[in-house]
């Protein structure tokens, strides 16, 4: 029987890849890609159910961070290097095909959807990039495409295939009603590397500290972020849940700090070159805690602070706006 391995992100297209390919009688099998910045998601579980399909999950999170730091064709809008990506992500899959006897790999790439990375060109370097030239099928733009191996050894029939290209939803959405797909996430959203807030964030992180660990690009998902001569860095929480991620993930020599008597943030305080906070840390750090707690119009707060190694003391602070403060950077 044929088998096809494809890359399953959760999203409407890979699973539209999927069934035009299954209506081939083609057995499919899902694979998803974890990192710091995308997968791993309950969509892509739910996905694979609603596909009837295996999902094989890899995370390949070091080999990616060290992508990220020089990737060969660059950057999209953001921090996000697509290209790139995409061809180590198709040659981890090839290995996974060859593993498990399939016999070519298809996505849910769409022609013309994304200027930097959907084009003809660009589909043509990920190929070359991924090893496995000719075993990418694009189920959903083929037509458009030239054919692939297994459309010219009649694995898979091209009239069945399809012609979708740019930016229009329509033709997708029609599909969902052939194929009776009801559940899928909207097309925005995905990789947080195309999110500029977080670009900022993880780009200001590693001129800082250029080894990040996993603890701290997953803090960089929530709060504010601070970042200030000496290694000063703050994340104030937003909301009720961005608080206990916070207060979950102290470490030796970190500090968290909150207004003992008003509503307001978790604020967590660490030095990115590793150096021990200073008094002079904690009160910047307490002084912008007070900023976004209930307590913004007083002359003064209270700040409860406390680490592993100490147990909470009070600190007062007059609220401060971080404009005001002298090499303070804000995202």
């Amino acid at each position: 029987m044929t088998r096809a391995v494809s890359l399953i992100s959760g999203g409407l297209d890979s699973q539209l890849a999927v069934k035009v390919i299954q209506d081939q009688g083609i057995e499919v099998h899902g694979v998803n890609f974890v990192s710091p910045f995308f997968g791993g998601s309950d969509s892509v579980v739910q996905a694979a159910r609603q596909l009837g399909i295996g999902l094989h999950t890899i995370d390949f999170s070091e080999e990616y961070l060290a992508l990220l730091k020089n990737p060969r064709y660059g950057f999209g809008k953001n921090l996000n290097p697509c290209i790139d990506c995409h061809g180590f992500m198709l040659n981890l899959a090839g290995k996974y095909m060859e593993q498990i006897g399939a016999d070519f790999i298809i996505t849910g790439e769409v022609l013309k959807q994304r200027p930097m990375s959907q084009n003809k060109d660009a589909l043509g370097i990920v190929e070359r990039l991924s090893g496995y030239p000719g075993l990418i099928l694009r189920p959903l733009s083929a037509k458009l495409l030239p054919p692939t191996e297994p459309e010219i050894r009649g694995l898979v029939d091209r009239e069945r295939l399809l012609d979708i290209s740019g930016r229009s939803r329509r033709a997708q959405i029609e599909l969902t009603e052939r194929y009776g797909i009801t559940d899928y996430p909207s097309p925005a959203g995905g990789c947080l590397l195309t999110v500029p807030s977080f670009a900022e964030r993880l780009r200001h992180l590693f001129i800082r500290r250029p080894e990040p660990s996993r603890r701290e690009l997953e803090r960089l998902k929530v709060g504010r972020h601070f970042f200030g001569p000496g290694g000063f860095y703050l994340i104030t929480g937003r909301r009720h849940d961005e608080n206990e991620v916070l207060q979950s993930s102290l470490q030796p020599g970190e500090v968290l700090l909150k207004a003992a008597a008003h509503p307001g943030p978790v604020s967590l305080l660490s030095k990115t070159d590793g150096s021990p906070i200073t008094p002079g840390d904690l009160s910047i750090a307490a002084s912008l805690t007070a900023r976004y707690s209930d307590g913004r119009e007083l002359d003064s707060v209270e700040i409860k602070h406390w680490s592993l190694e100490s147990e909470p003391e009070v600190m007062p602070a007059a609220p401060r706006d971080p404009s005001g403060i002298a090499g303070l950077e804000h995202y």
